[in-house]
């Protein structure tokens, strides 16, 4: 799960033209759900969120409260494109929750944030519509959330298995120069038939 966190002196989403959601100072959050979650990156991405410490505190000390400490409002709306992968120039989306199991995923998510905080507080855009989302960045102050869960070791993994496939198709279709030679038929005369003069061939190749 990845979230892109903005703290903003006003934020709000507009849909066909008619303005639902907005709030005034506080954080918007962009939230990308990735295949793999469940519900404890959820947990964990809800704490994260409502502890950030972006803003000041009394004294005027940055980096000291989060929007939890200073009771502000939280916008969030869901950003499926947070988890493209590009292929050459063209994104790639396959590793993002297919939209009918995100849409219960990112509601559980929203109703979470409202039990962790205050209800009234948690505001939203709306799932799957095209939005229309303004942002007056508050610094600019922009951060990027991970969850811990292993999305890269999975994408690495999968990129490892795909090129081992490769690599047996390869060996399937064609015969290794190692094993052309063993099938190859020995010519009695051959010295090296029987002096072993292959292994010193090999053996004298550099490294």
């Amino acid at each position: 799960m990845k979230a892109i966190i903005q703290r903003v002196t006003q934020a709000s989403v507009t849909v066909g033209g008619e303005q639902i959601s907005s709030i005034g100072r506080g954080i918007c959050v962009l939230l990308g759900i990735s295949l793999e979650d469940t519900h404890k990156e959820l947990e964990h991405m809800v704490r994260k969120i409502l502890n950030l410490r972006v803003f000041e505190d009394e004294s005027g000390k940055h980096w000291s409260k989060s929007v939890m400490d200073k009771q502000y409002e939280v916008l969030c709306v869901s950003q499926f494109t947070l988890q493209c992968i590009l292929k050459g120039n063209k994104p790639d989306y396959h590793m993002a929750m297919p939209a009918e199991q995100a849409e219960s995923f990112y509601n559980n998510f929203l109703e979470q944030l409202k039990k962790a905080y205050k209800p009234e507080l948690i505001k939203d855009g709306k799932f799957g519509a095209y939005m229309q989302v303004n942002i007056q960045n508050d610094g600019p102050v922009t951060i990027e959330l991970e969850s811990p869960a292993a999305t890269m070791d999975l994408k690495q993994l999968t990129k490892l298995e795909k090129q081992q496939q490769r690599k047996e198709k390869t060996r399937t279709k064609v015969p290794s120069e190692s094993s052309r030679e063993r099938n190859a038929p020995r010519n009695k005369d051959d010295p090296s038939a029987s002096s072993g003069a292959e292994g010193d061939v090999s053996s004298e190749r550099e490294p």
